[in-house]
């Protein structure tokens, strides 16, 4: 079933984190800012609306990347319900699609909480200041097609974002599959 994220007060601060990657690595919110911006997708391995929209969000997040906006991606879903959203099963859909930012592993789902994730994926950008400035999708894109002259939603807010310090006024949420969360 689909689920989309109730709207968050934009200017919120981001929550920091220490999360092991898929590369070996440990990054934290430090690691992966850029200078003018950062965007923090939640996203998992077996969500139809992640795996429809997985190449052109690695386009989008190079785009970003070129622009001095980090990128970093999540998984917080528990792992032993969902074995195909385990640690080693990160790290093949990694390899897979040759992911160009960190992919972090929120094993106790702590930093989804955190942010306020509910699904995926789930989408928060910062600006320079690491204050919350959008809370959209990527494009109108859904588990079909994108839709002819489809507008990139997130590469276009964040580069305004960078570029003005303000945030779009129209943000449509995104729209995915429940962040499957522990029991308890």
């Amino acid at each position: 079933m689909a689920t989309t994220p109730p709207p968050l007060a934009l200017g919120l601060p981001a929550p920091g984190f220490s999360l092991p990657a898929t590369d070996g690595q440990t990054y934290s919110l430090d690691d992966v800012a850029g200078p003018r911006g950062t965007v923090i997708v939640f996203i998992c391995n077996h969500c139809p609306y992640v795996k429809a929209v997985i190449d052109r969000l690695v386009d989008d997040a190079m785009t970003l990347l070129a622009e001095g906006i980090g990128f970093a991606a999540i998984c917080s879903n528990d792992a032993v319900a969902y074995p195909e959203d385990s640690f080693e099963r990160m790290k093949a859909f990694d390899e897979a699609h040759d992911l160009p930012f960190p992919y972090l592993h929120d094993e106790d789902q702590s930093v989804a909480r955190a942010y306020g994730a509910v699904c995926t994926p789930d989408f928060f950008g910062f600006d320079g200041h690491r204050q919350l400035k959008y809370r959209g999708r990527l494009d109108e894109g859904r588990t079909g097609p994108l839709p002819p002259h489809a507008r990139r939603e997130l590469v276009e807010a964040m580069i305004r974002i960078a570029e003005t310090g303000e945030a779009p006024a129209d943000q449509m949420p995104s729209m995915g599959c429940s962040i499957k969360w522990k029991a308890g």
